[in-house]
């Protein structure tokens, strides 16, 4: 009978050893050896059907990973981490895209008094020529001090809150939910042409007052915007990236990280403004290391504010960390949505 391989292996270094003694542990250690390979490729090649559909399926798996990475990391920065988020939002961004127009940077909005407009808006990091006014500025208008009244503290009754997506307080506006047509407020007067909600001017002198009290100085600026400055802003810095080699959809889409889509933007609900201090006076993500962005970022949701833009929610929110800019939402809400460390898309998602 013809022997087996394994039978073969056995036998000649089982002979080995009985004539050889010294010979006797590296011949049974060169058994184990040659016993233990012949096994392995055996158990490959009477399962090989098997592990060929898993090496495939892994193949597979590393070719989708390695194309949603690329698609993820087109580009370096900020930008990279929102793809993904504006993969599913990239119809809605084309549809909003070729629907506007470039407009050269000599024939911005000349229908309107550029040189006033443009002085104000041209960089939100440099407020060196921005109308902004501090509490005391505020409060020495009559008409804007007639609503530095005590801010209402929420009463806490044990009872968990309960929230209405019709309440104006907590509209959700961004890219994909524009602000609704027949959306109506009042404007109420901060102080000179600056205007919000009048239903927050209340708190928000409250938070400014509250502010002074623990020796931080804020300044506001940008609170309401209407339609047309929006577009201003979004249409410069379209242009800004055009003539940086963008092509109009890339600098679209990079514009709207960092300046809101117009019809899309908090500031036209008169909810929103920017907010910085005596002591740092520029818009950018250094403001939140401040003694006053630290403060703002704490307390803020005591008189009803939110850090609308945090940092790490970039892929939710869209937009780029903003420190400086404050949305109100009411106590309540802002309480909430501070505790738990949650932007307001994921306080609907809880919550409403």
């Amino acid at each position: 009978m013809k022997k087996t391989f394994r039978e073969k292996v056995m036998f000649k270094c089982m002979g080995i050893a009985k004539k050889h003694k010294l010979l006797k542990y590296p011949s049974l250690f060169m058994m184990a050896i040659m016993l233990g390979g012949y096994y392995i490729c055996r158990h490959f090649a009477t399962n090989g059907k098997r592990y060929a559909g898993i090496a495939f399926a892994m193949l597979f798996f590393m070719s989708s990973c390695s194309f949603s990475f690329a698609v993820f990391s087109k580009q370096t920065g900020f930008i990279s981490t929102q793809e993904t988020y504006n993969a599913v939002v990239e119809d809605s961004d084309v549809a909003l895209a070729v629907e506007k127009e470039v407009i050269p940077d000599d024939e911005v909005l000349l229908e309107f008094d550029e040189e006033e407009i443009l002085k104000e808006y041209e960089t939100e990091e440099d407020l060196a020529n921005v109308d902004s006014y501090t509490l005391d500025d505020i409060l020495g208008d009559e008409e804007s001090a007639a609503y530095a009244v005590e801010s209402e503290r929420v009463e806490e009754t044990g009872e968990a809150p309960v929230f209405d997506k019709n309440d104006w307080r907590l509209l959700l506006v961004n890219k994909q939910h524009p602000i609704p047509e027949d959306y109506t407020f009042t404007l109420g007067t901060i102080k000179g042409s600056m205007q919000c909600d009048e239903r927050i001017i209340s708190d928000l002198f409250a938070m400014l007052q509250a502010a002074k009290n623990d020796g931080v100085n804020l300044a506001i600026c940008s609170p309401y915007r209407d339609l047309n400055r929006q577009e201003i802003l979004f249409d410069r810095k379209i242009t800004l990236y055009m003539g940086q080699g963008y092509s109009y959809m890339d600098a679209y889409k990079t514009a709207s990280q960092t300046v809101t889509i117009p019809g899309a933007s908090e500031h036209q609900l008169g909810l929103a403004l920017d907010i910085f201090s005596d002591t740092y006076t520029s818009l950018d993500e250094g403001f939140g290391d401040t003694e006053a962005g630290k403060w703002l970022a704490e307390h803020s949701c005591e008189y009803g504010f939110i850090l609308r833009y945090p940092a790490g929610k970039e892929y939710i929110t869209s937009i780029e960390y903003e420190p400086w800019h404050f949305r109100y939402v009411g106590k309540e809400a802002a309480t909430i949505m501070t505790q738990e460390n949650i932007c307001l898309e994921e306080f609907w998602d809880k919550y409403l």
